[in-house]
């Protein structure tokens, strides 16, 4: 088959990017022919609210010269106008809940209007699918038929390599943004114990904010962007991932922690609960809680044999997330006959 994958991004550690990274991947190896469009090959503007408009509008002209498609898979709603405008079996795959991101990011202006085009969008596509329960249920409530296909790692590419920097070593990666927690992760930074180490890995609109408190505080290591090798050695070399976002879909980072049998400290938040069995693969904490997050934080740390049994289960139940499991089913609904 020939596919066409559209995507506001497709490079990075964000997770919007590691799902079509993978998919990518696993597509190429099944021998069909991918192409994707993405904000890295056209033209967007970097200033917050004008990123997804200008992706939009780029991403519909490029369509034009994309011709011969059999598939056309869209990941999130900013892609789905460039889905619209070309031929071809249309997917879209939601990431979370976009009209609830918009507001936490923009405000309720910005997000009456992303509402609007977002009910259409949906409508442009032959099957939608959303990456966790909690998405798939929302917008089948709101009266659109949503299939549930969860994001994905592929575990044979996880080097086997630890990179431990310190004895107690705790780690976050992610995109640094308001909803990925980042005034939560400040807070925990000032309150850690200085014989606890945090790493802080990857890059964003609230990059000052962390370099500032890593040159304050010695034991705050900023180390921006890594790359997949490096962030997937530092995971496994790290004794605690901790990840106190205030939005979430099915997070990758927590899947590649899990991959790595490195203990997890979550926000009870979007699909982080589909991923985390509380107390049994990893533990929940209330979202914008530094307070408790440090405090599991300390006990987690003090347990050793508790954080190896999480751990541990964690890589059990990993396994069903991989991307030979998950690729099927994308490839289950290439193949299948359109009932509209």
């Amino acid at each position: 088959m020939k596919i066409l994958l559209i995507s506001p991004t497709e490079k990075g550690i964000g997770g919007i990017a590691q799902h079509v990274q993978g998919l990518s991947q696993f597509l190429i190896a099944k021998n069909h022919k991918v192409n994707i469009i993405s904000s890295e090959n056209t033209f967007t503007i970097p200033v917050k609210g004008f990123k997804n408009p200008s992706f939009m509008l780029s991403s519909f002209l490029k369509t034009r010269t994309s011709k011969g498609n059999d598939i056309v898979h869209a990941h999130n709603i900013p892609s789905a106008l460039a889905m619209k405008n070309v031929s071809g079996k249309k997917i879209l795959t939601l990431h979370g809940i976009y009209s609830q991101q918009i507001t936490n990011l923009h405000g309720k202006i910005y997000s009456s209007i992303s509402k609007n085009y977002e009910d259409k969008a949906l409508t442009w596509a032959d099957v939608i699918t959303a990456v966790s329960k909690e998405t798939c249920d929302y917008y089948s409530k709101n009266g659109f038929d949503v299939l549930h296909v969860p994001n994905a790692i592929n575990l044979d590419d996880f080097p086997k390599k630890a990179i431990k920097k310190f004895e107690k070593q705790i780690i976050f990666a992610g995109r640094l943004s308001k909803e990925k927690g980042i005034d939560v992760l400040l807070n925990t930074a000032k309150r850690l114990s200085p014989e606890y180490n945090l790493l802080i890995l990857g890059t964003g609109p609230e990059e000052e904010k962390i370099r500032n408190i890593s040159n304050s505080k010695t034991n705050v290591h900023y180390l921006g962007y890594q790359s997949k090798q490096n962030t997937i050695s530092l995971i496994r070399g790290s004794d605690l991932l901790i990840q106190p976002s205030i939005i979430e879909g099915i997070s990758s980072t927590i899947l590649e922690a899990m991959g790595c049998e490195t203990c997890i400290i979550a926000s009870n938040v979007g699909g982080n609960p589909e991923l985390i069995e509380n107390n049994k693969t990893g533990v929940l904490v209330e979202p914008n809680n530094a307070e408790e997050l440090v405090e599991k934080i300390s006990y987690l740390l003090m347990e050793n044999e508790k954080r190896s049994v999480m751990a541990a289960n964690g890589l059990k139940a990993v396994v069903k997330y991989d991307w030979k499991q998950i690729g099927k089913l994308y490839l289950d609904i290439y193949e299948s006959p359109l009932h509209k």
